[in-house]
């Protein structure tokens, strides 16, 4: 079986500490053959680190040389790399969030279709043992159908101080495109996806604003910090079922906090730590499961779904339609925020 012919898009951290390991690992199955970067000497500093042969100047001339692309780019140019890259027959993994609104993602996901390659988002807590064993949970009935789930991805004092995180024109927000996109997308995934119907959301960047940060993450500037570091949300589905979500890059917290859990008319679930709550017998039960939180792992599995689909071998994880829902939330949570009142969603 020939190899799979994979391109880097974007060299920044999360390529160097996640994507290029992660595909280099699976050597029997791909190969990295070249990376791109608007930066050219940061490509060829991380082409020689990893032993990848080719630096390209422009992303456009990768495509000729690849079967897929993984794109690590600022959300800005997600759509953009994106399309042009199926357009040009090559498969597609692009970091998350999927893109800066629903319409690009619309349009991703209409090149993906017309193109017939490809296009995977970078969700990648669905793979953890945590998500995984809470899926076949809910799947086996433990929770029944939900009632209420309950999210929150809180960090303290953790804005990150580098790249572009705190750039609204190129990330299109802060930490809840960043971060809380990816406990939406877990929890819209535990709840059989859901359709989001309203949202009522507020976002705050009040305390980041302000001079003299403790921050754990390196230094920003206040000055010029545009982006949510705080957001707080009340969402309701087309099953009946509601959605408290809470996520913070700085919160004035004990500890950074993740918690994600749901009621049901048949029991409750947490997933960290995974415990499952259900009435039986006559009295009420508590039942503990190892399973943990593991992102390396996680990467790892993520870059074997991606490359064994597109050697036709499974299925995609994470469809794009799926991580459109999620920018279609996202994109409500900024606009009720911004109004001042709850947002019915269309689909």
């Amino acid at each position: 079986m020939n190899k799979l012919k994979l391109g880097v898009i974007g060299v920044g951290g999360i390529a160097q500490n996640r994507h290029i390991p992660a595909f280099q690992k699976l050597n029997h199955l791909v190969e990295i053959v070249g990376v791109q970067d608007i930066n050219e000497a940061l490509s060829q500093k991380v082409a020689s680190q990893f032993h990848i042969s080719n630096v390209f100047t422009e992303y456009e001339e990768m495509f000729s040389e690849v079967d897929a692309v993984v794109i690590c780019t600022p959300n800005k140019f997600h759509a953009e790399i994106s399309i042009a890259a199926l357009n040009a027959g090559v498969h597609v993994f692009c970091e998350k969030p999927m893109a800066m609104n629903r319409e690009e993602c619309d349009a991703m996901i209409e090149a993906s279709k017309k193109s017939g390659k490809l296009l995977a988002i970078g969700y990648h807590y669905r793979f953890t043992d945590a998500a995984i064993t809470a899926h076949l949970a809910i799947e086996e009935g433990v929770v029944g159908d939900p009632l209420v789930t309950r999210v929150q991805a809180l960090r303290r004092r953790k804005v990150p101080g580098w790249g572009v995180f705190t750039n609204k024109e190129l990330q299109g927000g802060g930490s809840l495109i960043d971060y809380g996109c990816h406990l939406l997308d877990l929890a819209m995934w535990l709840q059989n996806n859901a359709q989001p119907v309203e949202v009522l959301g507020k976002t705050y960047n009040r305390l980041s604003k302000t001079p003299n940060q403790i921050n754990d993450w390196g230094a920003f500037n206040h000055e010029t910090f545009e982006v949510d570091d705080h957001v707080s949300t009340f969402i309701t589905f087309d099953d009946g079922s509601t959605m408290q979500f809470e996520c913070s890059w700085s919160a004035n917290i004990k500890e950074d906090k993740i918690h994600l859990s749901m009621s049901g008319v048949e029991g409750g679930l947490n997933v960290y730590p995974f415990e499952i709550y259900q009435p039986r017998f006559g009295t009420f039960f508590n039942e503990q499961a190892y399973a943990e939180h593991n992102e390396d792992e996680a990467a790892q599995r993520q870059a074997l779904n991606f490359v064994n689909s597109c050697l036709g071998l499974e299925d995609l994880i994470v469809k794009p339609e799926e991580a459109q829902r999620v920018s279609s939330l996202i994109d409500a949570i900024y606009q009720s925020s911004e109004e001042g009142r709850s947002v019915r969603i269309k689909y």
